[in-house]
């Protein structure tokens, strides 16, 4: 049940609040000054704090302050019989969700209540996620030993803490949302809201809605006014994923945003300012899109300022093999099973597939063989056979000396590897070494941190640095 405290000195104030929260079925509490308020926020038993203004013990400016340092997810309504205009804006700058005047009209409250819990409800929402996410969200354990996945994690790390807005281009499947997801965990935006929508996924009639918010009657099924991502971001970052889908209409409205930092809810006319990191991805050509008129030029240029490109996994084969243990120790996990390894073959099909579905497409095979194995070792029959014809080279060739360890295509074989192949388990000494090397250097060599980059644990790191003969 949701819970509403109201911090307020005035008993005839407390009482008025009370009997109009008890009608909506609210978990009403009270208190009559700043630490008596903090009891009850402390044990995270509060979802709204209706605080005075003028509440004993150092305000109710003193009260949002230390609710925002400790528990950003509760929501704080301010209320002042004397308040001004220059305290509403202080107030909302501070992060209050609403600064209300007293006396209060009935339908005034409500309203700010409703929009304060949507508020407090999507922080929550964020906080959990963050909680349930794994290692994958910080950049130290995203996992890319090839030396264009280390420039990009360069890059990010150099612009985490700026506004700066970062558009991330690549193929379906290559990380794109994880990267932005990692680009705010490093921010100093982390403790506000992760806000992703999907511009690809609404219809231009109700993206709109969805961005910006409406007020009620702006439209059919407007009942009520709504915010928006833009301001449930606020204080955050918000991701606007398939970028290069919308319309020409809301790439205008949008390019506003960017140039001013303001938005105008579906059917008003008042500005809202918003602070928020805006990052765009798209798998689109942007570029060509703008000379087939399809994206505006003005807006591609301000959304250009830095520019990640994630490359397909097919680009990047030293990843493969530590994607997979990593997908491997996390399915074996979550399903309890006991997987803990790849023979030879299985392998050497997943170091030579061409995976279209990237690190996506990767991520399901490995969870689709972890549920199909029954021992504890992944085979090739464990694998879907569709993986097979691709991933298989040429006979005769190691399977590493081609795409495995240069980068190159499963087609550009050298003349010196051609002949009886190597053992398997030899072949693929030499580049397990050079991808364990390079994860040391990587972490300067903090065999933690490389061992979380590998998505292997520390023990089987260790294992396989005395192995391998790496110091």
């Amino acid at each position: 049940m949701t819970r509403i405290l109201v911090a307020d000195p005035d008993l005839h104030s407390q009482q008025i609040l009370a009997d109009l929260l008890a009608e909506r079925g609210y978990e009403f509490g009270a208190a009559s000054d700043v630490s008596t308020a903090l009891e009850p926020v402390s044990d995270g038993r509060v979802d709204l704090i209706l605080a005075d203004l003028s509440l004993p013990g150092g305000g109710g400016m003193e009260l949002l302050e230390q609710v925002q340092r400790g528990h950003p997810e509760t929501a704080v309504v301010l209320l002042s019989a004397f308040g001004s205009v220059q305290d509403a804006v202080k107030a909302m700058r501070h992060g209050a969700a609403d600064f209300l005047g007293k006396p209060f009209a009935k339908d005034q409250v409500l309203l700010a209540v409703d929009r304060a819990l949507e508020k407090s409800a999507l922080k929550r929402e964020n906080q959990e996620l963050k909680l349930a996410l794994d290692d994958r969200l910080r950049l130290d354990n995203v996992i890319g030993c090839d030396p264009r996945m280390q420039a990009i994690f360069k890059t990010v790390q150099a612009v985490a803490d700026t506004r700066t807005t970062v558009l991330i281009t690549g193929e379906s499947g290559t990380g794109k949302t994880l990267l932005a997801r990692a680009l705010h965990q490093l921010s100093d935006r982390r403790a506000g809201p992760f806000v992703e929508v999907n511009c690809g996924a609404l219809p231009e009639s109700l993206l709109e809605s969805e961005l910006f918010g409406h007020v009620k009657g702006s439209f059919t099924g407007a009942v009520r006014d709504k915010i928006g991502k833009f301001e449930a971001a606020q204080g955050g970052t918000i991701f606007l994923d398939e970028i290069g889908t919308s319309t020409a209409a809301f790439q205008i409205k949008l390019l506003r945003v960017l140039q001013d930092r303001i938005i105008e809810r579906v059917g008003d006319t008042k500005t809202i300012s918003v602070d928020v990191r805006i990052v765009l991805a798209t798998n689109k050509d942007l570029e060509q899109a703008v000379k087939d008129g399809e994206f505006r030029e003005d807006l591609f240029y301000r959304i250009n300022v830095v520019c990640v490109e994630m490359p397909p996994l097919r680009a990047r084969r030293l990843d493969i093999q530590p994607l997979a243990e990593h997908f491997l120790q996390r399915f074996a996990t979550e399903h309890g099973r006991k997987a803990n390894n790849f023979s030879d073959a299985a392998a050497a099909t997943l170091i030579h597939a061409q995976w279209p579905g990237n690190v996506r497409q990767l991520e399901n095979v490995i969870e689709r063989a972890v549920v199909l194995a029954r021992g504890e070792c992944i085979d090739r029959g464990d694998l879907p056979a569709t993986l097979a014809p691709a991933s298989l080279p040429p006979e005769g060739t190691s399977p590493t000396a081609t795409s495995a360890g240069t980068g190159a295509t499963d087609h550009d074989v050298d003349a010196s590897t051609v002949g009886p192949p190597l053992p398997l388990k030899e072949a693929l000494i030499e580049p397990e070494k050079r991808i364990i090397e390079q994860a040391l250097a990587f972490c300067d060599g903090n065999r933690e941190r490389a061992a979380a980059v590998l998505g292997i644990n520390r023990s089987t790191l260790f294992h396989k640095l005395k192995k391998l003969g790496i110091r």
